[in-house]
């Protein structure tokens, strides 16, 4: 097996067109929640974590799955065939969504659907990459996903403006489009390494806790801990910046954009980083580092985080708190382009898709209890957006003790 740079620039297409739907609906979806239906804090936190509620019972099973499953268009497709163009159908009926009920039937349709070819088509990426290379592969991947995240969030937030539709219809479009892309021209192995039990998501667990070695455990755990504290945020980040700072929900939609694009920006240096410095070290100090950045956030007052630097086409206003954020997307690129491989790099070829299963449980859990965390803490404070930035940095350093601890999961030389 090969390392292609062309394939697995056209394989980031299907993470592409997962981010594209995400970050559209990570933007919209709570203003939508507040402004149209004036849901609580709360109740808008438990909301922003449905998708994860689903995910959590869909994808690690479904990994699993995909590892046993044989077909002649191979183990991964047919759940990336089915549902992109489900989940595309259903994300561009959200705006049309008249009354809540109907709202949560679209947005319970995506969800699911969603959910059902994520992981999958993430484990695409181990399954035509050696060991040494799922740094710098993971890399490329997130950097498709970093430009699907600029796309929806700045691009997104223009039609925004224009029309509260068209940046659904964007998504829906080219979530389709990836998925065809990643079908045409990416060709799983023929043959796969045989194991003499089926893979099992339970199974491997419980073989996690069973070893006297830790690690796996470690990572995991980290994996969820570092996750607690991004999906919180960014559940609540365009409520943040409208509600605590005073910028309009424009400007606001774009902050994640301006994030993604020095994740993008990052991506293969981060990659690179994991593969020469280790992926361990390369974690610790992205966590070290969105610690510090979210303290500055927290600490600092209204007034200087507000102040205009300048105004560029499409970025719209960067302001102070958009180059904290920039140095967070930098921060979060060291992070989650090497955890994925640490993951994978726990077992063999034949149960990827169950390992990323796995990864796909620690972070889906995180991220339903982060949201629904943060909105309680938001709404216990009396609507004060600004306590989640002080209760991040504690759970990103327990994050970093946890890896640091970690002695496998670092790139396999013959792999």
């Amino acid at each position: 097996m090969k390392f292609n740079y062309g394939k697995i620039f056209l394989l980031g297409f299907g993470f592409f067109g997962v981010s594209v739907i995400w970050s559209v609906y990570n933007a919209f979806v709570p203003l939508f929640l507040a402004n149209k239906y004036g849901l609580a804090p709360a109740m808008i936190g438990f909301f922003m974590t449905l998708d994860n509620i689903a995910a959590l019972f869909i994808q690690p099973p479904v990994g699993a799955w995909s590892d046993r499953l044989r077909t002649k268009i191979g183990r991964r497709m047919p759940f990336i065939l089915i549902g992109a163009p489900v989940g595309a159908l259903a994300f561009g009926l959200i705006p049309l969504a008249a009354v809540l009920p109907l709202f949560v039937a679209c947005t319970s349709t995506l969800l699911l659907s969603m959910a059902f070819w994520r992981t999958p088509v993430v484990a695409l990426m181990p399954d035509v990459t050696p060991s040494q290379f799922r740094s710098q592969a993971n890399g490329i991947i997130n950097l498709m996903g970093g430009i699907g995240t600029i796309i929806a969030s700045l691009v997104g937030s223009t039609l925004y403006e224009i029309n509260i539709n068209f940046p659904f219809w964007m998504g829906s479009v080219l979530v389709v489009l990836a998925a065809l892309l990643v079908f045409i021209f990416i060709k799983e192995p023929k043959e796969y390494e045989k194991e003499d039990v089926k893979p099992n998501m339970f199974a491997s667990l419980r073989e996690l806790f069973q070893e006297k070695e830790k690690s796996g455990l470690r990572i995991l755990f980290a994996i969820f801990f570092w996750f607690l504290a991004y999906t919180g945020i960014e559940a609540f980040l365009t409520l943040y910046a409208t509600r605590r700072l005073g910028i309009s929900e424009g400007d606001a939609g774009r902050l994640m954009g301006h994030m993604g694009i020095f994740f993008v920006l990052f991506a293969l240096v981060a990659g690179l980083a994991g593969s020469r410095l280790g992926r361990r070290v390369s974690i610790a100090a992205g966590l070290f580092v969105m610690g510090l950045l979210t303290v500055c956030l927290a600490v600092l007052p209204v007034d200087l985080l507000t102040i205009s630097l300048t105004k560029l086409p499409v970025l719209g206003t960067i302001r102070v708190v958009n180059l904290f954020l920039m140095g967070a997307g930098i921060a979060w690129s060291f992070v989650n382009i090497n955890s994925l491989p640490m993951v994978v790099d726990l077992t063999t070829a034949a149960r990827i898709g169950t390992f990323t299963g796995l990864y796909y449980l620690f972070s889906t859990f995180s991220a339903i209890v982060g949201p629904n965390l943060n909105g309680l803490i938001v709404q216990l404070s009396g609507n004060n957006y600004n306590t989640m930035m002080f209760v991040a940095p504690f759970f990103l350093f327990i994050a970093m003790v946890l890896i640091l601890g970690a002695k496998r999961g670092e790139a396999q030389k013959n792999g």
